[in-house]
C-alpha cells in the first residue's frame, strides 16, 4: 500500500528507506520547507504536506481545472506540475487569495450571487478568475468565458459564475478608484 501511495506522489507519506531532499517553495507569500520527491505533483504537496485542502483533486490529468493554482500570477494545474518546477516561483492557492476574514472579491461575488451549486470546482474557478482580473481588471464576458474555459463545472453553473466574475471585476475597479 505504501509503495502505491508513494508512487502516486503522496508527499505526506514517505517510506523509511526513501529519504527525500528538502525543497523550499513559496506558497501564499511564505517560504515553506517540504520534504518530497522532486517529481511529486504540486497538488499532493499542497494538500498532503502543507495541509492546504482548498486545492481539489479532480481528474488528475490536467484537464478539469479543480486543482488550479496561480504560478507567478498565471493559472496552472497543480495535478501535473512537479515540485521541482515551482522552485523560485510564487504559488498562490485559493487560501492565499483573500485576507483573514475577507474573501477575495471573486469568491465573495460567487457566494453573494449564489453562483456555485456543489462547489467542488469553485476553488479552481476562483483562482483562475482571480488570475484573469489581476491581469485584466476590465474583462469582457467573452474574456471571462475564455479564461474559465479550462475549468469544468459538472453542475452547469458557468453562466452564473461568469456573471459573478463580472460583478467582482466591477467592484474591484470601484474599490481601486
Amino acid at each position: 500500500m505504501l509503495a502505491a501511495v508513494a508512487q502516486h506522489g503522496d508527499a505526506g507519506v514517505m517510506a523509511d528507506d526513501e529519504p527525500a531532499e528538502g525543497a523550499t517553495v513559496r506558497v501564499n507569500g511564505r517560504a515553506r520547507q517540504v520534504h518530497a520527491d522532486d517529481d511529486t505533483a504540486l497538488l499532493y504537496v499542497l494538500r498532503n504536506h502543507l495541509g492546504l485542502k482548498g486545492t481539489r483533486f479532480g481528474c488528475g490529468l490536467g484537464v478539469c481545472g479543480a486543482c488550479s493554482v496561480l504560478l507567478d500570477g498565471h493559472p496552472a494545474y497543480s495535478c501535473d506540475t512537479p515540485l521541482w518546477s515551482v522552485t523560485g516561483k510564487e504559488v498562490t492557492t485559493v487560501e492565499g487569495l483573500g485576507a483573514e476574514g475577507e474573501p477575495h472579491p471573486v469568491a465573495r461575488a460567487i457566494v453573494e450571487q449564489q453562483a456555485a451549486q456543489c462547489g467542488y470546482c469553485m476553488s479552481g474557478i476562483v483562482v483562475s478568475a482571480a488570475g484573469l482580473l489581476s491581469a485584466n481588471p476590465e474583462p469582457t464576458e467573452a474574456e471571462v468565458r475564455a479564461a474559465l474555459d479550462d475549468n469544468l463545472c459538472r453542475c452547469g453553473a458557468h453562466n452564473r459564475v461568469v456573471r459573478a466574475v463580472l460583478i467582482a471585476a466591477a467592484e474591484m475597479r470601484t474599490a481601486a478608484s
